[in-house]
């Protein structure tokens, strides 16, 4: 069961989601009385396709969700990961709009919740909120074009060094819970695919298995097998958000 508390209103007490602290002080004011913290489990589902979506989630710390699309075989793959630079679900609807893609919590912790009704009076009444949460739209747009093009173009070893680098920059940890199921799920292959991209990088000292996780030992080596991907993401956050895209923290943080 999720446990629930008070947001604090006061700036420096803000929840550790980037988007959120991000925020004038009066443009959080008006959000604050309406925030409600929660911690959820890994895998928890969140949305499915059609479902109203009438609440948004902002991950804090080092808390993570993803948008998944169903395919025909049964199979989800992820499109992009979401940490504590932004929200999932109705962050720029305006009124009732359905899901498109299942959103899932892929690492539990804290987040905090916002219902949609009251995210868009608050929009109403500011501008400069509007306009934050249209430029990190844009972010996501962003996310979006570098994740089809990355899977077109770039080799199941080079997205899965850089999806391990991004859950490590967005958890602050050296440790990514990920089993080698999760992992053919992100990547949209077969277990036995990304089983064998982690016994190379196994064999090379990059990274060892724990129970249900990897733990990379050699940040330097999985940053050369990656591809840029991660560093165009981040470069157009810094250009249109600047300050939102993780840098790491502990991971309690």
């Amino acid at each position: 069961m999720d446990m629930q508390q008070p947001v604090a209103s006061d700036g420096k007490e803000r929840p550790v989601n980037n988007l959120l602290r991000k925020m004038r002080a009066a443009d959080y004011a008006l959000l604050a009385p309406h925030l409600e913290a929660c911690t959820l489990p890994g895998g928890e589902l969140l949305y499915n396709p059609g479902d109203d979506v009438a609440v948004a989630h902002f991950p804090c710390g080092p808390s993570l969700a993803s948008y998944l699309i169903a395919n025909e075989d049964g199979r989800d793959v992820e499109t992009i990961l979401i940490g504590r630079e932004g929200a999932v679900g109705g962050i720029v609807s305006q009124g009732y709009l359905p899901a498109y893609s299942r959103i899932s919590v892929k690492f539990g912790g804290p987040f905090v919740r916002l219902r949609v009704g009251a995210l868009e009076a608050a929009k109403m009444r500011s501008p400069t909120l509007r306009n934050l949460f249209a430029r990190y739209a844009d972010c996501m747009v962003a996310q979006l074009f570098q994740s089809t093009a990355c899977n077109a173009i770039h080799t199941i070893e080079q997205r899965a060094s850089k999806w391990i680098l991004a859950a490590m920059e967005r958890t602050g940890s050296e440790r990514v819970a990920l089993t080698h199921e999760q992992l053919a799920t992100m990547l949209g292959v077969g277990r036995s695919y990304a089983s064998r991209v982690v016994q190379v990088f196994k064999a090379e000292g990059v990274l060892e298995t724990r129970r249900g996780a990897v733990l990379v030992r050699d940040r330097a080596a999985l940053q050369a097998r990656a591809c840029l991907c991660n560093e165009s993401v981040k470069s157009h956050f810094e250009e249109v958000l600047r300050g939102v895209y993780p840098t790491e923290e502990p991971e309690n943080a």
